[in-house]
Order: structure tokens, then C-alpha cells, then sequence
């Protein structure tokens, strides 16, 4: 059985984070394994409270996983401190980790923010180096890019300027949910229409996910990117409404590769 470690912070709320991430896996028929790097006290509404775990702690969950059972592709949420990310990529790089997705999470979907300007230096100079690919929103690609993006020629621009394998995810845009996978240089473009559903809590942790489950299951970058956008769409689609805010999706829905 295909195995994927999800390395992130704990959603108590179940919609995003570590919870959203097993659920994904499991509806993909893959062995799920995690790795916490924080406690959220978080729900629809908003993230109340964070406790990050100690970096030496991570590091020996990753020593449990990989000596114990090896994944086969790997994702990462939320790091919010340097310390932590490199211990994080220090772990990795000695394990030879493969198909390492990096979604580096910054604000949460209630806008709480989630990471500093430390530990984004810190993710640019230890943890984008190993990665098979990086998953920015909008947003995060400004942050990651250092331009403004406005339109389609801007989000290639920061695809371009955050460098490596890079899928800029376009649910930010207001007006299409188009996302950009930047591979081997080539830009390939996958369209879609907005659903119209506020409840998108967790979306990008699902989102990796899911690509993390495509790679370990051994197709390839573009191939996985299209199966996972299928799987997100599938779970906005299923219409499902929990909570007073922006609720989960629901991450056991029908959905065809």
C-alpha cells in the first residue's frame, strides 16, 4: 500500500491542517502518517489560540515515520517558526524524502496570520530547495514573489520569480479559479469555474494533499496537479454546511480521477 506523511499544525475544528489532510488521503485509498507542528485551538470562525510544537519533538516524529515506515510522498502545512522548518528540512534531506509537496501556509481562511517574515526566509532558504512542488495562493505567491499580481501575466511572473515547480493557485482571483502549474519551465494553465460555495475552509490543505496522493501513487506532476483540482472541486461541489463561518468541505464525497 502507497504511503503519504502529512507534516502540518492540527485543526481541532477537523476542516483544515492534519485532519483535512488524513481525510484526503484516506479518500484516495492511501496510507495515511503525520507529523504535528502546532496545536490550533481554530474552528469556521476563526484560529483562537496556536501552540507550536518544539522543533526537537518534530524531528523525532520524523525519525518514527521514516525508520519505521518510509512515505512515499510527502506534504507540508503549516511551520510557522525557522526552527521548526529546519529541523523539518534537515529530516528530510537526510531521509531522501521524494515527492515533497510544499504548501506554505501563511494566513488562514478566517485571515488569521499563521507565519512570519523569519520563517518565510526561512522556507525560501531550507525547505523550497527539496521541494517537488510548491502550492502558493495568491495571495502567498505576493508574499513569496514580492510583486503584485493583477492578472494572468503577473501570476506567471511570480510563478517565474518564486522559482522550481511552482502551482499558483487562482481561488483568490474573484473571478475564475484557474490555477498555474509553472514544470520544467513550461506553464500549463487549468481552467475552472468558481463554485459558488463560501464554505472553503481547508481548501489548500486538501488541495496539496491530494497531489501528494497522486504523486505516490506514481503519475506524474501534471497529471496529479488535474486529479487533485477534480477531488477539490468534487468536495466544494458536494455543497456540504457546517459551522457559523466558512465551513469544511466534505473530503468524503464521490469524485472520479
Amino acid at each position: 500500500m502507497k504511503c503519504a506523511l502529512t507534516i502540518a499544525g492540527s485543526d481541532c475544528s477537523g476542516g483544515a491542517g492534519i485532519q483535512a489532510d488524513i481525510k484526503t488521503i484516506a479518500a484516495h485509498k492511501i496510507y495515511g502518517e503525520s507529523v504535528i507542528t502546532a496545536l490550533t485551538a481554530q474552528n469556521t470562525t476563526g484560529v483562537y489560540g496556536v501552540i507550536d510544537v518544539p522543533a526537537a519533538f518534530v524531528a523525532k516524529q520524523l525519525d518514527c515515520v521514516f525508520k519505521d515506515i518510509p512515505p512515499d510522498a510527502v506534504k507540508t502545512g503549516m511551520l510557522s517558526k525557522p526552527e521548526i522548518i529546519k529541523a523539518v528540512a534537515a529530516k528530510l534531506k537526510y531521509y531522501k524524502a521524494k515527492n515533497i509537496v510544499v504548501d506554505p501556509v501563511m494566513v488562514s481562511t478566517s485571515g488569521a496570520k499563521l507565519i512570519n517574515a523569519a520563517a518565510v526566509k526561512a522556507l525560501k532558504r531550507y525547505l523550497f530547495p527539496l521541494a517537488s512542488l510548491i502550492t502558493p495562493n495568491i495571495p502567498e505567491a505576493e508574499v513569496l514573489s514580492g510583486i503584485k499580481i493583477k492578472n494572468a501575466q503577473d501570476i506567471l511572473r511570480a510563478a517565474r520569480l518564486i522559482g522550481g515547480t511552482v502551482l499558483i493557485k487562482g481561488g483568490h482571483s474573484g473571478t475564475n479559479a484557474d490555477d498555474l502549474l509553472l514544470y520544467k519551465g513550461k506553464a500549463v494553465w487549468f481552467k475552472a469555474k468558481r463554485i459558488n460555495n463560501p464554505n472553503t475552509h481547508g481548501t489548500g490543505c486538501t488541495l496539496s494533499s491530494a497531489i501528494a496522493c497522486n504523486l505516490a501513487a506514481g503519475l506524474g506532476m501534471a497529471a496529479s496537479v488535474k486529479n487533485a483540482k477534480r477531488y477539490v472541486t468534487a468536495a466544494l461541489k458536494a455543497g456540504l454546511d457546517l459551522g457559523a463561518g466558512s465551513g469544511p468541505l466534505n473530503h468524503a464525497c464521490a469524485f472520479k480521477k
